[in-house]
């Protein structure tokens, strides 16, 4: 009998899809990604079901959209007892391991400042200790710990057998050049203080422009993004010594700002010599309020670093030329625990997948980072995977989730699947290239108990997105964006708001509704008619 085929995922944190070679990108430096997409299907039209890190995590997991599994947004921990392809495979014979950032769990970091500020004035029982959840659980205490930063710090805290399904992780807490978990143990082990040499208060070279751009001193031998490359060979050679299947998870802190390359791979790129997205100086009139604002502070980031705001030609140069660094040195990692798949003769019996958990605006309509706005480089990310035995490239325009990366391996692997997936096995699209009937529309979510001005909070964003374009409607405003992506790709004229409803605005609010009725809960069987 055929061995049943090992699988290999790597994802990265923040890369929107065209800040690669193989997407056609002419300055970034990505060759092993390049070579693994001459043997892969690349999927073009890969969205997030949600363009947050915790969220779409536990999407990719769980093979189920926010509003099914629960992590709506950054800061609710996913339900431990939810099922996850992860312990499917586990239950199934296969050894399973992850190694670097998980986001399963809260990171340790609470609401401060203007975050706390909103959330109280806006939605207080969001936050209120004395109010109880609409279901409560009788889970013990600290059960949503394991990834705090704080008890990693402390000591050497492995995470239990069955963490969502992974038998052993080899965690790292954050984001940046000094994150936490396993990797700041590891670290030391390396010769290097990460408290001393990581951040920026460490570095020697800020960007003038944004303090989220700098230089790290911390040297790429003991770098997160190198970690991640150690141990997932370890793991590697870990499963050789058994004739068990295994699933491995190589999940990179990076992109993701702050951008912190170590000083190996800061200066690889020339931010004079990058270019500038074409949208770049547009200069909308028919966008939501909320971006509008976002647009009149040109060059001033929000306190909180993680809200989206509209860059200068500089902040965007400098940010763009350490993403690359970064984008290189994790290009660079994956080939080495790809040649060390291939030396060990695991590679012809590996299922590969890469992908990211969410995009970047990185500069398209002048705007930064992510949160509340779903211009296609927050929302579309990249996606290959490659079969066993697989020689050559195929590309695939249609329209593919997040969530469909749970159903597509449990398929492939064979093992059994569960009740209430919402994505749907790419199988037949890797094997005969065609899915019939194609996916007419998919849903992207966002949710988020605070909002920059402009916008009503707590935050609620629903857009639907098809072959023929994009509409997002804002909960508790008139704002909606509807963009035609046959004549209008990069999104620059927002059609909603003419006076006589297109055609395709018609469509996609019937997309809309159709989408919404579609992924209605459905992981809980009814056990009687009354």
């Amino acid at each position: 009998m055929t061995p049943r085929p090992n699988v290999l995922i790597f994802i990265a944190d923040q890369l929107r899809a065209d800040h690669l070679g193989f997407a056609g990108n002419q300055e970034v430096r990505t060759p092993h990604l390049d070579r693994l997409a001459k043997v892969s299907t690349q999927f073009t039209n890969a969205y997030v079901a949600n363009p947050t890190c915790m969220p779409n995590r536990a999407s990719l997991l769980t093979g189920r959209w926010p509003s099914a599994h629960g992590t709506r947004c950054n800061g609710i921990a996913l339900d431990p007892d939810a099922n996850t392809f992860v312990r499917q495979l586990a239950r199934d014979g296969y050894r399973t391991a992850a190694v670097g950032k998980l986001h399963h769990q809260n990171m340790g970091w609470d609401y401060e400042g203007k975050q706390l500020a909103q959330i109280e004035e806006t939605s207080p029982e969001l936050l209120d200790p004395h109010v109880p959840d609409a279901v409560e659980r009788s889970w013990e205490e600290g059960w949503d710990k394991w990834e705090d930063r704080q008890r990693h710090s402390a000591e050497y805290l492995p995470l239990p057998d069955d963490y969502y399904g992974y038998q052993h992780v080899d965690l790292i807490i954050g984001h940046g050049d000094a994150p936490g978990g396993h990797w700041e143990h590891w670290a030391r082990q390396q010769g290097v203080e990460p408290r001393q040499l990581g951040g920026a208060d460490a570095s020697q070279q800020v960007a003038p422009s944004w303090e989220q751009v700098y230089t790290s001193e911390i040297p790429a031998a003991a770098h997160p993004t190198r970690f991640v490359g150690d141990k997932a060979i370890e793991n590697l050679e870990r499963c050789a010594q058994t004739e068990d299947p295994f699933f491995l998870f190589v999940s990179f802190p990076d992109p993701h700002h702050p951008f912190a390359p170590p000083k190996e791979y800061a200066d690889r790129y020339d931010p004079a010599q990058l270019s500038l997205p074409e949208t770049f100086h547009d200069d909308p009139q028919q966008v939501p309020a909320h971006i509008r604002a976002m647009l009149d502070r040109r060059g001033v980031p929000d306190e909180d670093p993680t809200m989206t705001f509209a860059v200068t030609e500089e902040q965007y140069s400098a940010a763009l030329a350490a993403q690359y660094g970064l984008i290189e040195f994790m290009d660079e990692q994956i080939g080495r625990v790809l040649q060390h798949l291939e030396d060990s003769g695991q590679a012809e019996n590996t299922i590969i997948l890469f992908t990211s958990d969410h995009g970047d605006l990185f500069g398209d309509h002048g705007l930064m980072l992510k949160h509340f706005v779903h211009y296609t480089a927050v929302t579309n990310v990249p996606l290959l995977v490659h079969l066993p035995g697989q020689h050559s490239s195929h590309a695939s325009d249609d329209l593919v989730s997040t969530t469909d990366i749970a159903p597509t391996i449990l398929e492939l692997t064979q093992a059994p699947s569960y009740r209430g997936i919402q994505g749907q096995s790419l199988v037949p699209l890797l094997e005969t290239g065609t899915i019939e009937p194609g996916r007419a529309a998919l849903l992207i979510e966002e949710d988020q108990p605070f909002s920059p001005e402009g916008l009503p909070a707590p935050a609620r964003i629903r857009t639907v997105v098809s072959q023929q374009g994009r509409l997002t409607r804002y909960y508790g405003t008139d704002e909606l964006e509807v963009y035609d992506h046959a004549v209008d790709p990069h999104e620059r004229v927002n059609i909603a708001s003419w006076a006589d409803p297109t055609k395709t605005q018609r469509e996609l609010e019937r997309h809309l509704a159709d989408e919404l009725m579609r992924l209605a809960e459905t992981g809980r069987a009814p056990t009687s008619s009354a």
